[in-house]
């Protein structure tokens, strides 16, 4: 992709993957993981930093799990405290599993698509608390940033439906909720979509129902509750 360009790289046939049927790359991985290293080429080199894309590479997963501490830290004190927060960041700091996938010289999708879950869930935080249009915008960007990374992006479009769900059933319905879910899955929905590997997986496979259920719920519940009936 550093040498090609971004679309030959999507268009790469690979003829020694699969051998002998070989694969398309574009439609049959992840890209958020490519992107994000040769945007760090391309940026450091726009700042006339001379760094190998290897480097790059080496570097990125220990580099991407400061970023999930910090983005622990934000969500856990958006939650609760900063104290907690704290808390959490360093326990997320010392997890086993998380320590495998972000050391130097694993390139991985999980390396970045952890940090993308962590700071989809403060966004989303953030947009419910706020009911702001604009941080239920880039709560969708960062699920898509996510969606383009690791195919564990469904965990993000189940578990906040759930949470929106769960605050129905409390009866807990707001303007704040109406805005923030509404927002967020219809951009969510046609940015995850843009991404070749899922296509329309979103509006055709099962895992995705949830997030559509409920967005048509949180429609009928704020009809019924704000549309005068004559």
């Amino acid at each position: 992709m550093v040498q090609h360009g971004f679309y030959n790289f999507l268009n790469w046939f690979d003829e020694r993957a699969w051998y002998p049927l070989g694969r398309i790359v574009g439609g049959t991985v992840y890209p958020g993981l490519m992107i994000t290293s040769g945007s760090i080429h391309y940026i450091l080199h726009s700042l006339n930093i001379p760094v190998h894309i290897r480097d790059i590479c080496v570097f990125l997963a220990p580099i991407f799990s400061g970023l999930t501490a910090i983005s622990t830290y934000l969500l856990t004190k958006e939650i609760w405290s900063a104290g907690a927060g704290l808390f959490a960041a360093c326990f997320i700091a010392i997890v086993p599993g998380y320590i495998s996938r972000s050391v130097a010289g694993s390139y991985d999708n999980e390396g970045i698509a952890i940090f993308a879950l962590q700071i989809t869930y403060y966004l989303w935080v953030k947009s419910v608390k706020t009911g702001s249009i604009f941080w239920a915008s880039i709560t969708a960007l960062s699920y898509f940033y996510m969606v383009s990374a690791w195919g564990g992006y469904v965990f993000i479009i189940n578990l906040i439906p759930l949470h929106v769900f769960a605050l129905l059933i409390m009866n807990r319905f707001s303007n704040r909720l109406f805005t923030s879910y509404t927002t967020f899955y219809v951009l969510g929905l046609l940015l995850s979509m843009q991404i070749p590997f899922v296509g329309f997986q979103p509006i055709r496979t099962s895992e995705h129902m949830a997030a559509s259920g409920v967005f048509g719920l949180t429609i009928f519940v704020a009809a019924f509750r704000y549309v005068p009936f004559l």
